[in-house]
């Protein structure tokens, strides 16, 4: 007897791909927005160990803030869980005043007792997120009595050494860590007294438009709507998200309508992109830098005059020309651009002769060799090797060293490289001290201070000068005076040759069908999902 099921099937399947084969395009479910992108980096979902870009725009989804900085208008803060918020004439405290009636997904209410606790667990777990809490003062001994909540819509904030309370403020509408956790729900799962972490790598406590279904790393990770939420059930039922780490892929997949959103994709196919009617490409200016950074714990790299050599060894034109179009924008300063405190841009140019000069002065006549690590992804590894050639023309013999971001950046933090193409800086925060704290401080120059969030602790640039022009900075009441000092940084970090070379401020490019209604990228990476819709 003939087993017409066993048949039907792939002839099924084939008038499928005989259909997709015809050029006619799939699409997605109306009410659900299929993502594409790398979750490579994605390791845990726990907000106060959970690092990148990737992790921070699904918490946020996810959970939500006190505050949140406007998608448009980076530098302006709008209310979030508080409705409104104060701040102490000497700057030292920060009170917010929650709204009432917010639920958890669980049903369990939002109080500011969960606020203040979220913040504490932060400090306590001391994992990777708590590092900007850590350079404010907070520690996980002081913590309980500093972040309070008085009464259930009560959270007060003071803060244990002098800050700008601006800063604090950034940190907390863009910071993952800052976001509000349904303690109870977490302290059930709790385990050998983790506060949650083990579960909380894997599932989600908070009070967002979306609740996380599911997530299998590396393959898929699924919200669906929390119809319960306090501003209104979001336009979509469903987001999908999944791991594609092929930018060919990604392509195809948009162009047949199966994805509705990519980001990672390589500038070739992004350029195509541009040119399909069904596509809209979109370019968000994120505050990290890509640089070139020369270890100072090497000889060679702490004589001043062989850093200025390698600064005029780059050619910053070319790579942004040939490489960074759709990765970045011309930025030669530690400061991210569009702040009242960045200065112009140095000029700095490729400057073989002059490099040249310098490195015989230094006692390399000949040059020398060296090795460059970098990640063997675009656009890194298009850097490093512009980099290599143009060391050679000043007769520095450099070894390209690719690996993966533990292998690189792994180095880095262990103090044991000589050059590297990487990626960093604060950023998230639109002021000057958080890319300062990232790339130019180093409270301690000590191997044995494992510094590892400073990246100027991890290039031995080590500057007393800097350090105090910094702090005094930061805690500069008169804005005028502060934009001052923060200029005076720049000028100073030029002058005595930082360890880092800003060459491109990084841009995140995101392709998206062209029916996808109200998505606004964040420069924060605090995208929210909840207004988005498909018009057809």
């Amino acid at each position: 007897m003939v087993n017409h099921k066993r048949w039907l099937r792939p002839l099924a399947l084939a008038l499928l791909l005989g259909v997709a084969a015809a050029g006619l395009q799939a699409r997605t479910p109306v009410d659900q927005l299929i993502v594409g992108f790398s979750m490579n980096n994605l390791l845990s979902l726990d907000p106060a160990a959970a690092t990148g870009n990737d992790v921070v725009e699904i918490n946020t989804n996810l959970y939500d803030y006190l505050i949140e900085l406007d998608a448009k208008q980076v530098g302006k803060i709008v209310p979030g869980i508080a409705e409104r918020w104060t701040v102490s004439p000497d700057g030292r405290t920060i009170r917010l005043a929650l709204r009432q009636g917010v639920k958890f997904q669980s049903g369990n209410p939002l109080t500011a007792e969960d606020a203040a606790w979220s913040l504490q667990r932060v400090l306590k777990l001391n994992l990777a997120m708590a590092s900007p809490w850590k350079s404010y003062g907070f520690t996980a001994k002081n913590v309980d009595k500093v972040v309070t909540a008085p009464d259930a819509a009560t959270l007060v904030i003071n803060l244990p050494a002098p800050t700008d309370p601006k800063m604090v403020l950034y940190t907390l509408a863009t910071s993952v860590s800052a976001v509000i956790l349904d303690r109870k729900k977490v302290l059930e799962n709790e385990k050998n007294g983790d506060l949650g972490n083990a579960w909380l790598t894997t599932h989600a406590a908070g009070s967002g438009p979306f609740t996380l279904q599911e997530w299998r790393a590396k393959d898929t990770l699924i919200m669906n709507r929390f119809d319960g939420y306090w501003r209104g059930p979001a336009k979509m039922k469903r987001v999908v998200m999944r791991h594609m780490t092929e930018s060919q892929t990604l392509r195809l997949m948009l162009e047949r309508g199966d994805l509705d959103l990519a980001s990672g994709m390589s500038v070739p196919d992004l350029e195509a992109m541009k040119k399909n009617p069904d596509a809209v490409v979109e370019a968000m200016r994120r505050g990290t830098m890509y640089y070139v950074a020369v270890s100072m714990k090497d000889p060679k790299f702490a004589d001043r005059r062989v850093r200025l050599a390698m600064r005029k060894l780059i050619d910053y034109d070319g790579i942004n020309t040939a490489v960074m179009p759709d990765y970045g924008v011309p930025n030669q300063r530690p400061v991210q651009l569009g702040l009242a405190a960045t200065l112009p841009s140095p000029g700095y140019k490729l400057d073989v002769a002059g490099a040249k000069q310098l490195l015989a002065e230094a006692g390399f006549p000949n040059g020398f060799k060296t090795t460059i690590r970098v990640l063997a992804d675009p656009p890194f590894i298009n850097i490093a090797t512009s980099l290599q050639s143009t060391l050679a023309q000043a007769g520095i013999q450099a070894s390209v060293l690719s690996g993966t971001g533990n292998q690189v950046y792994g180095a880095m933090r262990e103090r044991k490289f000589e050059i590297l193409v990487g990626r960093g800086g604060g950023g998230v925060e639109p002021h000057p001290h958080g890319s300062l704290r990232a790339l130019v401080l180093n409270p301690n120059n000590a191997d044995a201070a494992r510094l590892t969030n400073f990246q100027g602790w991890r290039t031995s640039f080590f500057s007393p000068e800097l350090n105090q022009l910094i702090g005094e900075a930061e805690v500069e009441r008169d804005e005028a005076k502060q934009t001052a000092d923060y200029q005076e940084v720049q000028r100073l970090y030029d002058t005595q040759v930082g360890a880092i070379q800003p060459i491109s401020q990084m841009v995140d490019t995101v392709v998206l069908r062209r029916d996808l209604r109200n998505y606004q990228a964040h420069p924060s990476a605090t995208t929210r999902l909840r207004d988005v819709y498909k018009q057809r």
